[in-house]
């Protein structure tokens, strides 16, 4: 077995850790050296939806792999979609982990990749199950800075964006194309925060696209998101409206399996 190489580059101490980019392309716990590539689709959603997951899996999904984690069993699935192979996975809530769960699967094989998922917004005029499309992510999180130097924003590959924008058309879907902000928070989204970020252009909060959308840059694979109007925090008070629907998410699913496959 070949030794690691080791740096010998000195990272530069800063006023705040988050700020500490290191650029080098080899980590402590390679994910490559840590997962042998499967016979898994080149294509995969990753999909918040556990409801639309279990559909799947009762319908002849079938797992082709599992990690155990501390937070459980995390399994991937492979179905046929119109007649061509599809990875499927929960890649759990939060940045972090769903940052985890996307390197698993891009050293598994996985190349192009479609999320969806469903997101709060900060204009109450977006109906629950609205289709909001990400053009760029506000960094408000922390993982997304352990793999790109600091910046404000991230956008999504210009290619998954682009397949995503041609099935929403092709399907008749009216949708929206605006900011999102990627916040760890999700209990310190307060007002002034929230209206600093509509200022910004941003129309949806969520916790993991701006790391999403960093990792994929970083291992050089095509990614992109589709969001769906959930609960609403434009107003003066937080309202649910009730946006768990079954029928909005898997209408999701399917258009993210589309443009996936047209990748």
């Amino acid at each position: 077995m070949k030794s690691r190489p080791k740096s010998t580059k000195c990272l530069a101490t800063r006023p705040f850790p988050i700020l500490e980019y290191d650029p080098a392309p080899i980590a402590i716990i390679e994910p490559r050296r840590v997962y042998k590539p499967i016979d898994i689709p080149r294509h995969c959603v990753l999909c918040f939806f556990q409801d639309v997951i279990d559909d799947l899996v009762r319908n002849g999904a079938r797992q082709i792999h599992v990690e155990h984690w501390e937070t459980g069993n995390h399994p991937i699935y492979e179905l046929d979609f119109n007649g061509r192979r599809l990875a499927v996975l929960h890649p759990r809530v939060g940045a972090p982990v769903s940052a985890a769960m996307l390197e698993l699967v891009i050293a598994l094989g996985s190349r192009k990749f479609i999320a969806c998922g469903g997101a709060g917004v900060l204009d109450s005029k977006i109906a629950v199950g609205h289709i909001i499309v990400p053009s760029s992510a506000i960094r408000d999180e922390g993982t997304s800075y352990h793999y790109l130097p600091p910046s404000r924003e991230v956008a999504p590959h210009p290619r998954a964006l682009a397949a995503i924008e041609k099935t929403l058309r092709r399907n008749g879907m009216e949708y929206i194309v605006a900011k999102t902000w990627t916040t760890d928070g999700i209990l310190r989204e307060t007002r002034a925060r929230m209206l600093a970020r509509r200022r910004e252009g941003c129309l949806t909060v969520e916790m993991e696209a701006a790391a999403f959308f960093a990792v994929a840059q970083f291992r050089g694979v095509q990614f992109g998101q589709i969001l769906y109007g959930g609960d609403d925090l434009a107003g003066d008070d937080w309202d649910p409206r009730n946006w768990n629907r079954h029928q909005i998410r898997e209408r999701l699913f399917t258009l993210a399996a589309e443009a996936c496959l047209s990748l």
